[in-house]
C-alpha cells in the first residue's frame, strides 16, 4: 500500500506556475486549489508518495 505525505502551499496568483512547477519538480501531484482561509488568495493542496510502506 503506497503512504502519502501532504503539503498545503499558499499562491501567490501573477507567480502561480512557476511555484506549481518547482513543487512538481519536487514529486509533488497538485491534488487542489482552494480559496485561502481570509478570502483573497489561494492554496494548493499537494501530495507525494513517501516511499514507505502502510
Amino acid at each position: 500500500m503506497t503512504t502519502w505525505e501532504y503539503a498545503t502551499v499558499p499562491l501567490i496568483v501573477h507567480a502561480t506556475k512557476q511555484i506549481l512547477d518547482q513543487w512538481g519538480s519536487d514529486g509533488w501531484e497538485l491534488v487542489q486549489v482552494v480559496p485561502g482561509p481570509d478570502g483573497s488568495g489561494l492554496v494548493a493542496y499537494l501530495k507525494r508518495p513517501t516511499g514507505g510502506q502502510g
